[in-house]
């Protein structure tokens, strides 16, 4: 009798194989799972999708890497088979660096966990990674400069504590590149009956659809939501005319926020770096070219200057604040130019405490309700009706035009993570990968 090889655990992690000119590391995730499903292989968990610091200027898009999970009985013939799909798909000759690991251990070890963290908020150089090919049960690839490794690394690490789902179509191959057309309508509909399980479908305040991208990638729609269930029947309410490849489904950290837990090093004040900071407004607000808004906070006894930008439709709120209130924002450290030094770009503006504006008028006249007229410098001031006196101006507080609370850019305009206001009071709790879920479909 031969002996049956023992199963064993084999983590895939892969970043960087798309350019601004065409291809998606998702679809490449999707065609190799396509394959992996032919080779008799055990998925441990659904294919992740992690979002890595949005602030990173050479990204792709959203800066996601995808990690697969699986147990299988031949991992050096899986190893050879993606290794053959990453040097296919990756669009190389356009720019893509990607770089592709493999762990081949069931413990996922304590510095892929710490690489993971640090990724979501800071600029990590590649060359910082290259002591990672040492490590045991390790295996690094790539092609270009390597760039690739750092998210592909991230994903094998990351761990969520929150999480959602989107599942992406993919075009046919002779539709890459052509317009994307979907009903507007059916969209609205679709994000109005499910609103309690998805998000960021359609933007009504400006009338977008948001579930489509404008590039030349195998994405036709991508759909955000709660759970695999959530997203496949809503993509079920979608019709169009344009016949699709497939879908699959993948556990993300989008609309979690993820990238702004991190207080950003108000010493350092790193160029790149997401994060938060908390401070007290030290300037009058300034409208610049374009309607964005700039002004200053002091935290830690620095001033830094911070930037709320028009297609955000938080200006309005951001224009209103005065030197002395108390916000907490979150966002990006964008690097200095020859006009202005680093700027702290807002995602979120949550406002702590607002001072009272205080307006100096002439006294009024108790009698006869009319407020008196100056008699002169130190003269006092004087009733023309009655001729009654008084010695100071009053002290009259102004209503402010702004609240206390948070205020987030409108839907069109967030980025991959933001935590949209659907999920400001939601955490997922981990999800096993079901076996009755349909979570990946070739058509």
């Amino acid at each position: 009798m031969i002996k049956q090889t023992k199963m064993q655990t084999l983590h895939i992690g892969f970043d960087d194989t798309d350019s601004r000119k065409g291809m998606c590391t998702t679809y490449l995730a999707y065609k190799i799972v396509n394959d992996l499903k032919k080779s008799n292989v055990e998925f441990l968990d659904y294919p992740r999708l992690v979002r890595f610091n949005p602030n990173i200027p050479w990204k792709t898009r959203g800066n996601g890497a995808v990690g697969i999970s699986i147990r299988v009985k031949d991992p050096e013939k899986i190893k050879k088979m993606v290794k053959n799909s990453v040097t296919k798909y990756s669009d190389i000759k356009n720019g893509a660096n990607p770089g592709l690991v493999f762990l081949q251990d069931e413990i996922i070890p304590k510095f892929l966990f710490d690489l993971s963290e640090i990724a979501l908020y800071k600029l990590i150089h590649r060359n910082s990674i290259k002591k990672y090919s040492k490590k045991d049960r390790l295996e690094l690839f790539n092609l270009g400069n390597g760039q690739g490794l750092i998210g592909a690394l991230g994903v094998i690490g990351y761990r969520f504590s929150d999480h959602t789902f989107e599942l992406l179509s993919y075009r046919s191959k002779q539709k890459f590149g052509s317009k994307r057309v979907i009903e507007k309508n059916l969209v609205k509909k679709m994000q109005e009956k499910t609103s309690a399980s998805t998000f960021n479908s359609y933007d009504p305040k400006n009338d977008q659809v948001l579930i489509t991208p404008n590039g030349p990638d195998p994405v036709f729609y991508g759909i955000r939501g709660e759970d695999p269930k959530s997203v496949i029947s809503a993509s079920k309410m979608l019709s169009h005319d344009e016949k699709l490849d497939g879908y699959m489904v993948f556990k993300t950290n989008q609309g979690t926020g993820d990238h702004l837990k991190n207080e950003i090093d108000i010493e350092k004040f790193q160029p790149y770096t997401s994060g938060t900071i908390k401070g007290t407004v030290s300037s009058i607000p300034s409208i610049e070219k374009g309607g964005h808004v700039f002004f200053m906070i002091n935290t830690k006894c620095k001033n830094i200057r911070c930037g709320v930008y028009k297609p955000t439709q938080i200006t309005h709120i951001a224009k209103n604040l005065t030197i002395g209130d108390i916000v907490y924002l979150g966002g990006g450290v964008r690097k200095a130019s020859r006009k202005y030094s680093r700027v702290f770009n807002i995602e979120f503006l949550h406002i702590k405490k607002l001072v009272n504006i205080k307006k100096l008028e002439n006294p009024l006249c108790k009698k006869c309700k009319k407020h008196m007229k100056s008699e002169g410098t130190h003269q006092g001031f004087k009733c023309i009706r009655c001729g009654k006196t008084a010695h100071e101006k009053n002290s009259k507080i102004i209503p402010r035009q702004i609240k206390v609370g948070l205020y987030i850019p409108t839907t069109s305009a967030h980025r991959h993570l933001t935590r949209p206001k659907e999920r400001l009071l939601k955490r997922n709790l981990p999800k096993r990968l079901s076996k009755n879920i349909q979570w990946i479909d070739t058509f």
